[in-house]
């Protein structure tokens, strides 16, 4: 039986890659899968069998085991986030960063920082290269119009899955048609009353990239929610906290109002940036709001 990996999915339909003869199928899901309430997603490494070798008809008969998913976008096997931001046209809009950091951090994927036109506001993109290297991250600045940092991010992108995410008119389209030396998505202009990007990229889709590994282009968001992780956890998934992590006064500190907080003083030394802290706190306030974690007498932290 051959091994395939789903390229995308539309309308119940699913188009596999033979991993073998590089022939993409398109495949029906067994009807096992509704069954148990599975569904196949872009990244999906499965067994399909062959219905129609000229029509290139198949059937998926099982799904390997995932060794991650995201939710938004849902897509299976990813192993790398490659989060984008613009200097300008949309300004940087800094909490979404954070946010889908934490996402990236939770689900143990490498992350890299792709920050975008840098022709418009260069000192912008120093001052986010400058804070997020700081942490670890890996920053690589671009620009269509200076055709700069598309070498860069071809190699970084060989032989793994990654994905493409950021807020709207970011231009993750046209990085895209920069890394695979061809058209293959539309791109979108920003509205110039709002600053955002139009839409267009509709469904969830892995590319094969020349030079080795896939990429997958998503729906750019204008807001991201933190799926299922605890306002009491998410200071493991700040790089930054790490070395400051329990040698606060109180072991169960939240670090925003308790005193002799190590992760506090830090920031007052400068050692972590203040932004990102105070995003922090706003994103620990908001977890802690949601309704299953209020009127909690206790919570133990991890």
């Amino acid at each position: 039986m051959p091994l395939g990996i789903i390229l995308k999915g539309i309308g119940g339909f699913y188009y596999v890659k033979d991993e073998k003869n590089n022939i993409v199928y398109e495949c029906k899901p067994r009807g096992i899968f509704r069954k148990d309430s599975v569904i196949p997603l872009p990244g999906d490494k499965v067994d399909f069998c062959i219905l129609d070798e000229q029509g290139r008809i198949g059937s998926i008969d099982h799904i390997l085991p995932r060794f991650s998913e995201l939710v938004r976008p849902s897509i299976a096997n990813i192993d790398q986030m490659v989060i984008v931001v613009s200097t300008k046209a949309p300004n940087t809009d800094y909490m979404l960063l954070d946010k889908l950091l934490i996402t990236a951090e939770k689900k143990k994927l490498n992350v890299i920082i792709c920050i975008n036109k840098i022709d418009l506001e260069n000192e912008v993109a120093k001052n986010i290269s400058g804070i997020y290297s700081k942490v670890g991250y890996d920053c690589i600045e671009l620009s269509s119009v200076l055709n700069v940092g598309y070498d860069i991010l071809k190699e970084k992108l060989k032989d793994h899955i990654s994905c493409l995410a950021g807020q709207s008119g970011v231009g993750k389209s046209t990085i895209l048609n920069h890394i695979m030396d061809s058209w293959v998505m539309e791109t979108g202009s920003v509205s110039n009353k709002i600053e955002r990007g139009k839409h267009t990229t509709r469904h969830a889709e892995i590319l094969e990239l020349k030079h080795g590994g896939y990429v997958a282009d998503t729906p750019g968001f204008s807001s991201f929610e933190l799926e299922s992780i605890r306002y009491n956890e998410i200071e493991n998934y700040y790089p930054e906290f790490s070395k400051y992590l329990n040698t606060c006064k109180f072991t169960s500190c939240s670090h925003i109002t308790e005193p002799k907080c190590s992760i506090r003083e830090a920031v007052e030394r400068g050692e972590i940036d203040i932004g990102r802290f105070q995003r922090y706190i706003n994103i620990y306030n908001a977890l802690k709001d949601i309704p299953q974690y209020k009127n909690k007498k206790s919570d133990s932290r991890r």
